[in-house]
């Protein structure tokens, strides 16, 4: 009877381990498969941003980069025959899905410091935005005053205080002053970018353009998205004439008609698990490289941001 046991618990432990091994393999196999399929959508969205600088003009919410992929399945894209990425079995039951957003159509954090000082046009967006969201702008100058350590020049300041690296991006603002809470409310509006960045004012929410034009009320902003929707801005100075009487002012170095930097989301499902990819590129005339990747598998039911 013993060895009836022993010989049952070896054989139970060798089907565990032949298992555990299948299941290893397959989630390596699925996770291997999206990234190639991720990395493919990466490329067509580079394609769509090469395609929009070879028609030049200003960069809007019509053009077709803006047009976001709805879930479509996978089999849509693929060709018939067996060497697509994933199996015409397997391509059945996964879905993509994706977006690009201009990201220049948010308040760039980079902008707060330029040469180790505190930028005041871009201090006071941020806190008129911080006012709008009714966040604490406590957090705003401590972040601002980490940012700027972080730039100081000097090396003895540096010596004396034990500061983090500059954030590379959105989330690791809680490092130099933001609350999980501000930043969850920030994250729409706000971007952290290589440089110092315009607004797109074809692109900006309201509540982005008000903070950046001193002179507008919300009410302002709100018709002045509006309008843009009816016609986009072909130049800076059709900003003043949407403005009216407001008396806005719009300047080269704040504000802009056209965009460097977009961040490209792609979402591949495969039955019950979703793999996410966010990616920042950069488009430089007919050059689009990009910057970072990041990519992420998200638990079933949560929304991907």
């Amino acid at each position: 009877m013993l060895t009836v046991v022993l010989v049952a618990s070896l054989a139970a432990s060798a089907l565990w381990q032949q298992w555990r091994a299948f299941e290893v393999e397959t989630a390596e196999r699925s996770r291997t498969q999206s990234a190639w399929v991720l990395t493919g959508a990466l490329d067509w969205a580079r394609l769509i941003l090469r395609e929009d600088a070879r028609k030049g003009g200003a960069d809007h919410l019509a053009e077709p980069w803006a047009v976001p992929l709805e879930q479509a399945r996978l089999s849509t894209f693929l060709a018939a025959d067996r060497s697509d990425t994933l199996s015409a079995e397997d391509s059945q039951e996964a879905f993509l899905s994706g977006q690009i957003i201009d990201l220049q159509s948010r308040l760039n954090v980079a902008n707060l410091i330029q040469n180790g000082k505190v930028d005041e046009p871009a201090q006071l967006a941020f806190a008129r935005l911080f006012d709008l969201l009714n966040l604490p702008l406590a957090e705003l100058s401590m972040m601002t005053e980490n940012l700027r350590l972080m730039q100081d020049a000097s090396v003895e300041s540096r010596s004396n205080m034990a500061m983090p690296l500059w954030p590379q991006d959105v989330d690791q603002l809680v490092w130099v002053g933001l609350s999980q809470r501000s930043l969850a409310v920030l994250r729409p509006y706000i971007t952290l970018l290589p440089v110092r960045t315009p607004v797109n004012l074809n692109t900006a929410s309201a509540e982005v353009i008000y903070a950046c034009v001193e002179a507008f009320e919300m009410s302002d902003a709100t018709r002045f998205v509006r309008s843009r929707e009816l016609s986009h801005l072909s130049a800076l100075s059709d900003a003043e004439k949407i403005a009216g009487a407001s008396g806005a002012r719009f300047v080269e170095g704040q504000h802009s008609i056209s965009t460097r930097y977009f961040e490209v989301h792609g979402n591949l499902q495969v039955e019950q698990t979703t793999v996410r990819e966010r990616s920042v590129v950069q488009r430089d005339g007919m050059e689009v490289k990009t910057l970072s990747r990041k990519l992420g598998v998200a638990a079933p039911g949560a929304p991907l941001q």
